[in-house]
């Protein structure tokens, strides 16, 4: 919806930083548009817990005051924020009213960042209780996907994915410790970057689930994706290049036994390998050596973080759901079991720089999802167990590389045969996030996705913002 009466919805956050800071519009103006989109759409979707309109126009109107915004990267960009990361002046939610904390007196240092960028907070949005899982509901919604809104958008930050398919927002941060950027960006067929470790401030949650969680970006652009990720990063946004000849492992391999990708998952990934090769890259079939005791390791640090997160709370446990309260009473267990041990996530990731070096590998290629999405549901409602199969079956490439500590990001890759987005994920060495936003942007721009939902944005009706 480009340029439609003046208005910005459906652009993306270069073009809409560009006309800032030429003055082809104004931040007051962009943001106006996007509440007013948002009011009306957002129904449908239910991708925000809660919507800043009063305090994003006045923060529109002091980023179009500064006297110089040529320095600004996303300069009057609207972004949503997840509901876990503390944004001043709004409750920090965490996915259900029994897991909300207190008003943020301070924003996060990820949102300190986005903001120094020019980036106005238009809203939080929705998560699953503790960020547990990979579908996104409580007692007062069910955050629907635009693609097909009787699929769920994923987990955990669902309700950033779903903003983003569908033009609520042109970008939103989201955070990743199972796969909770990547997994949602593949169901609604956008783009998800999570970093490396220890290359944007985590602070998340009591332990950033043991070191596992990282803040990212969902965009639908990969230049998007790389200008939120510089922010993030502290850095000047860098510009895209091209990668030199890559040699690239392809897997179709799950990590967990006994779940398999189905026809449209390994057409993606053969798909983006043969785009590979025509670029001038190796593609070479290697599995990465999944260990048994990998699974053991990343199930028992999943159920430990749900935990320490709602001890170190002070949350009541009672008040929680049931497939949470499961879940923090096996961490418990395995906490006083010595099952959390910090030697067995290193050895894995010594194991993965080993395997990426002995076959001179610089990027996995992998499936991004194994199946469809499940259905848009009261997943909090259904027992643990429900939650956790579905969970798996659907999504088991993302967490290994949690683990590890290693970059990765998904970019779409076709539809499939139901009419969902389909997607590849690309895993890279520490440090390796600019080279996979490379290899990224040549899948984009030689195997374009759409950039929204069918159907999105809408045709909108004239309203005003109140």
């Amino acid at each position: 919806m480009l340029g439609q009466a003046g208005r910005w919805v459906g652009a993306s956050a270069r073009q809409v930083a560009r006309a800032v800071r030429r003055g082809d519009t104004s931040a007051t103006a962009v943001i106006a548009d996007h509440l007013d989109y948002i009011r009306q759409y957002d129904g449908i979707v239910r991708a925000f817990r809660e919507i800043r309109a009063v305090e994003a126009l006045s923060e529109a109107e002091a980023v179009d005051e500064q006297p110089e915004l040529g320095n600004l990267p996303l300069a009057g960009v609207p972004v949503a924020v997840k509901e876990n990361t503390p944004v001043v002046g709004v409750r920090t939610w965490n996915g259900s009213e029994a897991a909300a904390g207190p008003v943020a007196e301070r924003d996060h240092e990820v949102v300190r960042r986005l903001r120094g960028a020019g980036a106005i907070v238009v809203g939080t949005t929705r998560m699953p209780e503790l960020g547990l899982f990979a579908t996104t509901d409580d007692a007062s919604a069910i955050t629907r996907n635009p693609w097909r809104t009787d699929r769920t958008p994923g987990g955990s930050s669902g309700g950033a994915a779903a903003a983003v398919a569908a033009g609520l927002v042109p970008i939103a941060h989201g955070n990743d410790g199972f796969g909770s950027v990547r997994i949602p960006a593949a169901c609604c067929g956008i783009v998800g970057i999570k970093p490396g470790r220890g290359v944007v401030p985590a602070g998340i949650g009591a332990t950033d689930w043991f070191g596992l969680a990282e803040h990212g970006i969902l965009a639908t652009t990969v230049a998007d994706a790389a200008i939120g990720f510089s922010v993030l990063a502290g850095r000047a946004p860098d510009r895209l290049v091209e990668p030199d000849r890559l040699r690239v492992a392809v897997s179709l391999r799950s990590p967990v036994a006994g779940v398999f990708p189905d026809a449209d998952a390994c057409r993606a990934a053969g798909t983006a390998a043969r785009v590979l090769v025509r670029l001038g890259h190796d593609a070479v079939r290697a599995d990465p050596a999944y260990p048994l005791g990998l699974a053991r390791s990343a199930f028992a640090t999943w159920f430990a973080a749900a935990y320490r997160d709602a001890t170190e709370a002070g949350l009541d446990l009672d008040a929680l759901q049931p497939r949470t309260r499961r879940h923090v009473a096996l961490g418990e267990r395995a906490l006083r079991a010595g099952l959390v041990r910090e030697l067995d996530r290193d050895a894995w990731r010594e194991r993965c720089r080993d395997w990426f070096a002995d076959g001179a590998f610089d990027v996995l290629l992998t499936p991004a999802l194994a199946t469809a999405p499940p259905v848009a549901a009261a997943w909090h409602s259904r027992s643990w167990q429900a939650n956790l199969i579905a969970s798996l079956r659907y999504a088991p490439y993302a967490a290994p590389w949690n683990i590890a500590g290693f970059p990765g990001i998904v970019v779409p890759m076709g539809v499939r045969n139901d009419g969902l987005p389909a997607a590849v994920q690309l895993i890279g060495r520490p440090g390796s996030e600019l080279t996979l936003l490379g290899v990224a942007g040549q899948l984009e721009a030689t195997a374009p996705w759409r950039r929204h939902a069918p159907g999105w944005p809408r045709v909108r009706q004239r309203s005003r913002v109140a």
